[in-house]
């Protein structure tokens, strides 16, 4: 009876990693994306939401400490890697607690080819609350948000709807 228990909580954990995973939230394409000012962890300097403009966008909001944030972070770099060049970029925004030296050594332990920038309680809000993590909002080049995801999002799902966006 007590093996079956282990299996049980293992098996409830995997399902609700597999509904989180493939969970998206659609949003109105006319959605604006909020406008925002934040600082890059690496550098310090002030990165402005206008900096983006024209380009298709991945803002992901994630904290170091987040297994499925951690998990989603060499997606992003390949993502990164493989698309920027057409007009794509991911931004991490970073919730982290504990401040900017924390997720720069987080940003450079994992070589993160992407705006790192940490969050204020206004862009959290701006974008709707943001009540767990890792959220990402993929926004078009005309800086409409069209899509929310909440969770990990497969490699698969992701390239997807950022390609359709991109051609």
């Amino acid at each position: 009876m007590n093996k079956i228990r282990p299996a049980f909580a293992v098996f409830s954990l995997s399902l609700i990693l597999v509904i989180f995973s493939v969970m998206t939230e659609p949003v109105k394409a006319s959605t604006k994306m909020p406008e925002f000012s934040l600082k890059n962890v690496l550098d310090g300097s002030v990165v402005e939401s206008s900096s983006f403009a024209g380009k298709v966008l991945y803002l992901t909001f994630f904290a170091t400490w987040c297994p499925p944030c951690n998990q989603e972070v060499p997606i992003l770099i390949d993502l990164q890697d493989k698309l920027a060049g057409s007009g794509f970029s991911v931004v991490g925004m970073s919730v982290d607690q504990e401040g900017a030296s924390v997720v720069a050594g987080f940003a450079k332990k994992h070589a993160i080819n992407y705006p790192v920038l940490m969050t204020e309680f206004k862009t959290t809000t701006d974008f709707g609350g943001i009540f767990g993590i890792p959220v990402a909002f993929l926004v078009n080049r005309a800086g409409n948000v069209v899509k929310k995801y909440t969770g990990y999002v497969q490699h698969e799902v992701l390239e997807k709807d950022i390609q359709s966006l991109l051609n």
